[in-house]
């Protein structure tokens, strides 16, 4: 048996590959620092009952009969594994090359990409196509609750059948090594790279697709997309003159209702944001061949992705909310939606690499003050920072100050333990919690921590 191995298993992108090569019937182990440091270890025990053995990362994982050494796009050549499998001659392979290989095997392959959404909206029309029967094999970058009772970890569906749909990552431009039957551009907004950056990287996205492309009428950064040979789908919750468009939204005390194609339906998640994701996988499930007013009435019993406005709990009236918001259009989204509903938000930003808030952290503080109140409270302890060299020429405090010149409430905290102090000690009923961030996967065990010691 092939044996493969994995630097950074715990990551979202790589537990799911390692579940596919388990289910294709690799030999499949790993490494992950986060365990080692007594991390993530819901994820170890499922990774390990499906038969992966978990190594320390000191390089021991990197025997003579591993074939392949898969990692991220965000690892070093200093790492143990790495340096183990460089000395052994053992190949390495990028997460995407693997991503890439398995989705090309399928024949009918949808790619969703978009700066903002993309998670939810692949394990959308991933939770269409295989409660309707057509078996899809889904590979995304969250957690889909309706499948948290399966073994593993929730971010797959496996099916060998002939579709597979996918989150394609435009932030490390892995998205350029996908050739899509059907492609999903969701949205174009400032994350990791500069808008014009983008809007090539989706154009070229979609030119390579064969069969379909779904965009968002709603975001004019997408409106010059188009592959002209193929059908294009537009989306909106705006123009109702968009080939798919859903009208009178409203925000229910747990739920969205809205009405599409005459027809008034639900979904279990909030924000108008939500709506429009729903578009996108009921146009992508209708290219193929899926009856629209049946995707949407099976978008119905849809639970969400963890980590995207997932209420975590509420004690003494006050709810505790795990976000994975990290740039300006998700921040906009969630607190959009988090607005509709009445009390006091206390929102903890962990910011997270130094390059993106440079990039974009005064537009994220922005987005923060133009959706908060006075009473609102904006708190952020310093960037999280993953390893590696990298100039660290910004700090949380800056991006704080920016906010009190703004007329803000707004905190700055050296650690995430003073931030929770804070807000265990300024918490009080009727107020709502929010945690945001990406890449930490110690964010969800901060929220529950939060949530068990309010008083």
């Amino acid at each position: 048996m092939t044996k493969k191995s994995f630097c950074g298993i715990s990551g979202s992108g790589m537990s799911a590959l390692a579940q596919i090569l388990v289910h294709l019937g690799f030999e499949v182990q790993g490494s992950d620092r986060s365990f080692d440091k007594g991390n993530d270890q819901e994820n170890k025990q499922a990774l390990e009952k499906l038969g992966i053995k978990i190594y320390p990362q000191d390089g021991s994982a990197i025997t003579p009969d591993v074939e392949t050494l898969y990692v991220s796009s965000a690892v070093e050549d200093t790492i143990p594994d790495i340096k183990a499998a460089l000395e052994k001659n053992i190949p390495i392979q990028k997460r995407s090359d693997l991503l890439a290989e398995i989705f090309h095997h399928y024949p009918y392959n949808i790619a969703v990409g978009g700066t903002s959404g993309k998670t939810t909206v692949t394990a959308m029309i991933g939770f269409i196509l295989d409660k309707l029967g057509l078996n899809p094999c889904v590979i995304d970058g969250g957690l889909m609750l309706n499948y948290i009772d399966r073994p593993g970890i929730p971010n797959i569906i496996y099916n060998p059948g002939k579709i597979c749909v996918i989150e394609a990552d435009e932030s490390d431009g892995s998205i350029e090594k996908y050739h899509p039957y059907i492609s999903v551009i969701n949205n174009i907004s400032i994350d990791h790279k500069p808008i014009p950056e983008l809007q090539k990287l989706f154009s070229d996205f979609a030119a390579r697709s064969s069969h379909g492309v779904v965009i968002n009428a709603d975001c004019p950064e997408c409106a010059p997309i188009a592959n002209k040979n193929i059908t294009n789908l537009k989306f909106s919750i705006l123009d109702k003159t968009a080939d798919f468009y859903a009208s009178d939204i409203k925000a229910l005390p747990h739920d969205t209702q809205y009405t599409f194609c005459d027809q008034t339906f639900t979904l279990k998640l909030i924000g108008n944001f939500n709506v429009s994701n729903a578009l996108a996988a009921i146009a992508a499930c209708s290219l193929m061949g899926v009856d629209k007013l049946q995707a949407a009435k099976t978008l119905e019993e849809f639970l969400g992705t963890k980590r995207r406005l997932e209420v975590i709990g509420q004690k003494n009236n006050i709810t505790v909310i795990d976000d994975f918001a990290h740039n300006p259009d998700k921040i906009k989204a969630t607190l959009s939606a988090l607005k509709n509903y009445p009390g006091r938000l206390i929102m903890m930003f962990q910011p997270h690499g130094f390059n993106p808030m440079r990039l974009m952290g005064k537009q994220i503080i922005d987005e923060f003050c133009t959706q908060m109140d006075n009473e609102d409270i904006l708190l952020m302890p310093e960037i999280y920072f993953a390893g590696g060299s990298v100039t660290r020429d910004i700090s949380s405090l800056d991006l704080i100050n920016y906010a009190l010149s703004k007329g803000k409430q707004a905190h700055y905290f050296a650690t995430r333990d003073e931030v929770k102090q804070f807000i265990l000690q300024t918490a009080s009923p009727g107020d709502r919690i929010i945690i945001m961030g990406a890449r930490d996967n110690s964010l969800p065990q901060f929220c529950k921590t939060v949530l068990e010691e309010l008083k």
